[in-house]
C-alpha cells in the first residue's frame, strides 16, 4: 500500500488511469440483466482508490466536464430544438412532468429529511441516473463563496449521494416499464411492438426475433430481354416509372455497353442491369426476362452515401409520403437505407417521420447520389475534420455563460460552465445541422470527447470523494437508499399516468419509451428493446431523452440554489 500510495502521490495521473481502468472493468459485470456501466464503475473504484489520500488538479476534472457536456449538447441539438413543434408536443409534456416530478421529489426529500445542498443533488443524479449533474452542481457549490472545507465536503457528498443511490436508479426504471406497467395495463410488449411495427410500416409483416431477411433490400441483377417481354420496346425512362422502386443501370447490345438517355428503347436480346429494391426485383424476371449471369469485365459502381437532412420541407414527414410524392426522375436509382437520429438506429417503415438533422444512409450510383443530396441536405465526409474555430468559440460562449449569476424568487442561481457548456453545444450542434458549412465537429470526435472526458471527471470525482465518502455513507446511507428509491419510482408513476390519461399517450410501447426516455434511462431502454424485439420504442424515447438530458442536467444548480442547508464542517 505504501508503495501505491508513493506512486501515485508523484504521479496522480497513474491514479486516474487505474480508476478508469478498473472501473469501467467492474462496470461489466452482470446480476442477472442488471450491469452496472462504467461510470458508476469508475466512481466506486474511485472512491476506494482515493483512500490513499490522493491530490489531482481540479482544474482538469473541470475541464473534462465541460468538454463532456458540451459533446452531449453539441449532438443533442438539432433534436433538441427540432422535437419542439406541435405534433410532439405530448412527448414533449411527458418529458417535462417526469423531470419536474422528479425535481419536486428531490426537494421534498430535502426538506423532510435535512438533507444538504450536496446530499440533495448527489440524490437527484443518482435517483434520476444523470450523471452530468456531479458537474453542474458541484459547479454551482463551488460559486456559492463558502469556506473551502465546507465545499469540498458538500462536493464530495454529491458523489456520496449518487453513488448510494445509483444502483436502484438504474435498476428501478428496468423493472417499471418491462414488468410493473405492463403488468398493471395488462400489456404484452411484444405482441405491442409487432402490432405497431406493423401500423408503421403500412401492413409489412414484422419478423419474430432471431428471423431475418436472407435477401439483401437492394440487390443488382442481369436480365436478357426476350421477344415477349414487357420491357421490350419501352424506352429507360418508360421502364423506370412502371417499375417505381427499380432502375435500369445498364443497357448492354451486342457486347457493347450503351450510353443511356431517357429516349434509350430497350429491345429484344439486349442484356439490362437493374437495380431494385428485393420486393420488386422478386418479380422482375416476368417482365423482363430469363436472369443472366454478368458480362465480363462489368463495373457498376455504387456508394453508400450519408446525409443529414436540412431541407426543412421534408421534416416532420413520413418516409411513405415522400416517396410516393417524389416523382421517378427524381429517385432514379436512390435507395434510402437506413434513418439514424442522434446515433441510433430508427425502424425505417413508411410511416417514420423524418426530422431535421436525422442521418440518412442512401445508397446509389454518385452521379444519382449527387443529384438527390442537394434536395436533401449535406453529406458526411469520411475526411471531416474539427473546426477548432467555432469549438473554441462554443467552449468560451459556454464558459461565459456559465458565469452569469441571477435570483429566482431572492434565491442566487447559477448554471455554472457545465449548464453553460450544454446550453452552448445545444445552438452550436443546432446551428451544424441547418448550416453545414459551419461549426464541424466529427461523430467521432464527439463521442470522444463526451465519453472520456465523463470518465475523467468522474474518477477525478471518486477520487477526491475517497477519504470522506466512508462517513457521509455511515450517516447518511440507508435513510440515502430509501430515498433514492423513492425518487426513482414515483416520478416514473406519477408520469406514466399523467401521460395515459391527461396527455393521451395510449399506445403501449410509445407511453413505456416515454418513461425510459422521459428520465434518460438508458438501461431501461435497452430493457424496453429487448422485450419488443423490434425498434418501435426508438423514435419516443429519442424525443423525450433529449428534453430529459437538458432538463435533468439544469436541475443540478437549481436544486444547490433552492436547498439552503449546508453541511455540518
Amino acid at each position: 500500500m505504501e508503495l501505491l500510495h508513493k506512486l501515485f502521490s508523484d504521479e496522480p495521473l497513474l491514479a486516474l488511469f487505474v480508476t478508469i481502468a478498473l472501473g469501467y472493468l467492474v462496470g461489466k459485470i452482470k446480476l442477472g440483466n442488471f450491469v452496472l456501466g462504467g461510470i458508476a464503475g469508475t466512481l466506486l473504484v474511485g472512491v476506494v482508490i482515493g483512500q490513499l489520500g490522493i491530490n489531482i488538479d481540479s482544474g482538469i476534472k473541470a475541464i473534462f466536464f465541460a468538454l463532456f457536456i458540451y459533446a452531449v449538447g453539441f449532438q443533442g441539438g438539432p433534436q433538441f430544438f427540432h422535437a419542439l413543434n406541435r405534433r410532439s408536443l405530448n412527448q414533449l409534456a411527458s418529458s417535462f412532468v417526469m423531470c419536474f416530478t422528479g425535481l419536486l421529489c428531490v426537494l421534498l426529500a430535502a426538506w423532510m429529511f435535512g438533507l444538504d445542498r450536496g446530499m440533495a443533488a448527489g440524490l437527484a443524479a443518482g435517483g434520476l441516473t444523470q450523471s452530468a449533474i456531479l458537474g453542474t452542481a458541484g459547479d454551482a457549490i463551488a460559486k456559492l463563496g463558502l469556506a473551502p472545507a465546507l465545499v469540498k465536503t458538500m462536493q464530495t457528498n454529491v458523489a456520496v449521494g449518487y453513488a448510494v443511490c445509483y444502483i436502484f436508479g438504474s435498476l428501478g426504471p428496468i423493472i417499471m416499464v418491462t414488468w410493473f406497467l405492463p403488468m398493471v395495463m395488462k400489456w404484452d410488449i411484444r405482441q405491442e411492438a409487432v402490432k405497431l411495427a406493423n401500423e408503421m410500416s403500412g401492413g409489412h409483416p414484422e419478423l419474430d426475433p432471431g428471423q431475418f431477411n436472407a435477401v439483401r433490400s437492394i440487390d443488382t441483377r442481369i436480365y436478357e430481354i426476350a421477344s415477349s417481354s414487357k420491357a421490350a420496346g419501352k424506352t429507360a425512362l418508360a421502364i423506370d416509372k412502371e417499375l417505381s422502386d427499380a432502375n435500369v443501370e445498364a443497357i448492354f447490345r451486342d457486347d457493347k455497353a450503351l450510353d443511356i438517355t431517357d429516349a434509350t428503347i430497350v429491345r429484344s436480346g439486349d442484356r439490362v442491369a437493374i437495380t431494385g429494391t428485393i420486393d420488386v426485383m422478386e418479380n422482375a424476371s416476368d417482365f423482363f426476362g430469363r436472369e443472366v449471369p454478368a458480362p465480363n469485365g462489368l463495373l457498376l459502381v455504387q456508394e453508400n452515401r450519408e446525409i443529414i437532412l436540412t431541407n426543412r420541407s421534408l421534416s416532420n414527414r413520413e418516409v411513405g409520403e415522400i416517396h410516393d410524392h417524389v416523382n421517378v426522375e427524381t429517385r432514379h436509382g436512390v435507395f434510402l437505407t437506413v434513418v439514424m437520429r442522434m446515433g441510433r438506429e430508427l425502424p425505417l417503415l413508411r410511416k417514420l417521420r423524418l426530422k431535421s438533422g436525422d442521418e440518412l444512409h442512401f445508397t446509389g450510383s454518385p452521379s444519382d447520389l449527387d443529384r438527390v443530396q442537394s434536395k436533401i441536405g449535406y453529406k458526411i465526409s469520411a475526411a471531416a475534420v474539427t473546426d477548432f474555430i467555432f469549438f473554441g468559440v462554443g467552449m468560451l460562449i459556454g464558459m461565459l455563460i456559465g458565469m452569469i449569476q441571477f435570483k429566482l424568487w431572492g434565491i442566487p442561481i447559477s448554471i455554472g460552465s457545465g449548464g453553460g457548456c450544454l446550453l452552448s453545444g445545444l445552438f452550436f450542434g443546432w446551428l451544424r445541422s441547418v448550416h453545414p458549412k459551419f461549426s464541424a465537429l466529427p461523430m467521432g470526435a464527439s463521442n470522444f470527447l463526451r465519453d472520456f472526458g465523463l470518465a475523467v471527471f468522474v474518477g477525478i470525482v471518486g477520487i477526491a470523494a475517497g477519504p470522506q465518502a466512508l462517513v457521509a455513507i455511515r450517516q447518511y446511507g440507508l435513510t440515502l437508499l430509501f430515498l433514492g428509491v423513492g425518487v426513482t419510482l414515483v416520478p416514473q408513476i406519477i408520469t406514466f399516468f399523467f401521460s395515459y390519461f391527461i396527455l393521451r399517450i395510449r399506445n403501449p410501447i410509445e407511453a413505456l419509451a416515454c418513461v425510459a426516455g422521459g428520465r434518460s434511462a438508458n438501461p431501461a431502454f435497452a430493457a424496453l428493446l429487448l422485450k419488443a424485439g423490434n425498434a418501435t420504442p426508438v423514435v419516443s424515447f429519442t424525443v423525450t431523452y433529449a428534453v430529459a438530458n437538458v432538463f435533468l442536467t439544469l436541475w443540478g444548480p437549481v436544486i444547490v440554489g433552492i436547498i439552503t442547508k449546508n453541511a455540518s464542517p
